[in-house]
């Protein structure tokens, strides 16, 4: 019953919390005498077709109406012979060989999101996806780097570790922490630097040498270790305190320590869009209009009207008991309804958060031959954000880097230019990091501005004050017989586990209100 007051907004959600979802069932209709109804799911992305999926489960006859021509949302797989026209009447179509794809939205997922349940239920096989790699690179044009000069993350991590080691070993064995701790815990203290800084021991009589740090093995290679005669060199010089803080590579260290970038990640196999093919497969494609963009939502008290445009641009009419509209909030608002000017302010409350995309296909994985760089990201100040290495298809003939993976001001700047003039700004910068092989290989790319997206036309949302703030009350309750869900009304607002999460609690909300009524 905590469940059932908590999904119709009439509970805490810290209290529905608590609560494990609970699938529905036909069964549990058998004993009330009533029967499922008929539910209208607007959005085909992830979070509309888990709604329809579950609900199905129940023998709920749903109904998914999706104004693109594919499924999936955000959730895309960019392989060859995709095409994509967006808002600027910029076409695409990608060219990509040897079974080579690009994942323009989500394509990690971490070992504790609700997204690897779903994977498991419907058979989508999974691999890993290398999040972090030592032998990626960090590249800081603004704290001095130059181009042909990015610092690998491995020495990065290891002056930053052992600088930091050093000044508390010294800190700690000068009576600095005395007052904070036991001389026990001080020696206890002392060890761990040692180990997790690399650096020397206690120089009795000499605390400036004491505790120092001097670089080593952990640093890397530039000639690895062989057989006899060849003990490789160590990577050097060690930088200064100063070089190392001027370098601010600091600031690119540990975002693998976020709840949500823990390693390992992973991916499913051959694509992301495995999620929503799946879930499809399981609901029946013919529960799936394409083509479908909404045009009114009107609630009446015994029914929902759906009007929508279909795909031969006909404007048909849908009367359904309920509906589930899983659109981005910034459409949404802009559709004409019935449902109360509260709901509208909400809709508007959101903000979208640009978000960018561009897949490299080069004719040979120079990066893995090269650069010994198996998967990872490279980190960097430039416009470009993000470089990501595959994570699949080792040693193949050709392979697709992430060129640019950025959000903010920096997606902005690529919003308006052409897939080419993107193109060409991806490929001066990334020759900063690579160099010339960057641009000599190249075969081919494709782009995506998340804002620019034909009925999407955002990254994410922006939700200030969380989704439980005040502002959106009205989205997180039932307004008639509508329904709403997303991964903006969650705690994981761009994430697939956000959307997975909403779907179960609306049909949570939906089918509580189904046996009730």
């Amino acid at each position: 019953m905590l469940a059932a007051m908590g999904s119709l907004g009439m509970a805490t959600p810290s209290n529905v919390a608590s609560v494990p979802f609970r699938t529905p069932s036909a069964s549990d209709f058998s004993l009330t005498g009533r029967a499922a109804g008929r539910v209208l799911v607007l959005g085909g992305g992830v979070t509309g077709l888990a709604c329809a999926y579950e609900l199905t489960k129940a023998g709920y006859d749903c109904t998914v109406l999706e104004a693109q021509h594919r499924i999936g949302g955000r959730n895309l797989t960019v392989r060859n012979g995709t095409a994509h026209t967006d808002l600027d009447g910029h076409t695409q179509t990608a060219t990509y060989q040897g079974g080579q794809y690009l994942n323009a939205g989500p394509a990690r997922i971490a070992q504790w999101m609700l997204t690897l349940d779903y994977c498991r239920e419907l058979g989508v096989p999974l691999e890993v996806f290398t999040n972090v790699n030592a032998e990626a690179y960090i590249y800081r044009e603004r704290s001095g780097m130059t181009p042909g000069h990015p610092v690998r993350r491995r020495e990065a991590q290891s002056d930053v570790n052992g600088y930091v080691a050093e000044l508390l070993a010294k800190a700690t064995d000068q009576g600095a922490l005395n007052q904070l701790l036991s001389a026990e815990d001080r020696e206890k203290l002392l060890d761990l630097c040692r180990h997790f800084g690399h650096i020397g021991k206690r120089v009795v009589g000499d605390p400036d040498r004491s505790w120092s740090y001097h670089g080593g093995s952990q640093r890397g290679y530039p000639s690895w270790p062989g057989a006899t005669g060849t003990p490789g060199t160590e990577s050097g010089p060690v930088p200064t305190l100063s070089q190392v803080l001027a370098s601010e590579v600091g600031r690119d260290l540990g975002f693998e320590l976020s709840y949500k970038q823990e390693p390992v990640m992973l991916q499913p196999v051959g694509g992301m869009d495995a999620i929503p093919a799946a879930l499809a497969k399981a609901i029946g494609e013919h529960r799936i209009r394409l083509g479908c963009a909404v045009l009114e939502i009107t609630d009446h008290p015994d029914r929902v009207s759906v009007t929508y445009r279909d795909a031969s641009a006909q404007q048909q009419r849908i009367d359904t008991d309920f509906v589930i509209a899983t659109l981005p909030p910034n459409l949404l608002a802009k559709i004409p309804h019935n449902l109360g000017s509260g709901v509208q302010q909400a809709l508007r409350t959101f903000t979208q958060e640009p978000a960018g995309k561009i897949g490299l296909e080069y004719r040979s994985r120079w990066w893995e031959s090269n650069d010994r760089i198996y998967g990872g990201i490279s980190e960097t100040d430039l416009d470009l954000s993000h470089l990501w290495y595959p994570s699949h298809d080792y040693h193949a003939e050709r392979g697709v880097l992430v060129g640019y993976y950025n959000t903010g001001h920096k997606a902005t700047r690529y919003d308006t230019m052409t897939p080419a003039e993107r193109e060409a700004r991806a490929i001066h910068q990334g020759m900063k990091i690579h160099g010339p092989v960057y641009r000599d290989e190249l075969a081919s790319s494709f782009s995506i501005s998340w804002s620019r997206a034909p009925y999407i036309e955002g990254g994410w949302q922006k939700i200030p004050g969380g989704p439980e703030a005040p502002a959106y009350a009205p989205l997180n309750a039932p307004a008639g017989r509508v329904y709403f869900a997303g991964d903006w009304l969650s705690h994981l607002v761009s994430w697939q586990h956000g959307a997975f999460t909403s779907a179960r609690k609306a049909v949570t909300a939906l089918h509580t209100r189904s046996l009730a009524v």
